[in-house]
């Protein structure tokens, strides 16, 4: 009679482990041993389970602990229809797939970043490079023999024919052409370090 009295009032000896719907109930309340029993019973597979998705075991481990600190921070508040298993396999799984979508984003985030900041960077570079070169060829126009420099502003910024030039000024064009080398060779010369990328493209030589 004294254990049927005992049983009826619901009570569970230490060493009898609790069915799911007992579980859920007193996860609700808050129970700690009835949350530690579910957390001893399922950890370690879940765990498993959820480092075959992430491929990192520190990850597979607080993702997992994630899941067990919402369910027992939710207690009166979990709704929970089936075997509890079940519903940590799913909170495990949802779990993890959000994590692989913050990588994703954090990874595109980084890229474009990266990315960005090549641009920034590049196009300083280049800011830099052609402020160079402005300086530098506008010093070396100045050292050019007066008519040399005169051909070549014609030619090159005024974009003129030899023969429009030569018309202009009153000589042949062999003498724009002869005049035109000479502005050319001495400015390679002059501006040797750009050569590689932009004077030669100036020039269109």
């Amino acid at each position: 009679m004294r254990e049927a009295a005992i049983l009826a009032s619901g009570y569970q000896p230490p060493s009898m482990e609790l069915n799911d719907e007992v579980l859920i109930q007193q996860l609700g309340e808050r129970n700690e041993k009835a949350f530690e029993q579910v957390f001893k019973a399922n950890f370690k597979n879940l765990h498993g389970y959820v480092f075959s998705i992430v491929k990192d075991e520190v990850m597979a481990e607080e993702l997992v602990q994630n899941v067990f600190y919402k369910l027992w921070d939710k207690n009166e508040r979990l709704a929970i229809s089936g075997s509890i298993t079940a519903y940590l396999y799913r909170a495990v799984y949802n779990e993890s797939l959000n994590y692989l979508k913050h990588l994703k984003v954090r990874s595109a985030y980084q890229s474009h970043n990266s990315w960005q900041m090549k641009n920034q960077t590049d196009s300083a570079a280049k800011k830099i490079l052609f402020t160079q070169l402005s300086e530098n060829l506008h010093r070396a126009m100045n050292e050019l023999p007066e008519q040399c420099r005169t051909i070549f502003q014609m030619s090159r910024f005024e974009e003129l024919r030899y023969r429009e030039i030569a018309e202009r000024l009153g000589i042949s064009v062999k003498t724009v052409e002869n005049q035109m080398g000479k502005a050319l060779k001495i400015l390679r010369i002059k501006l040797v370090d750009f050569l590689p990328l932009i004077v030669l493209s100036l020039f269109n030589m």
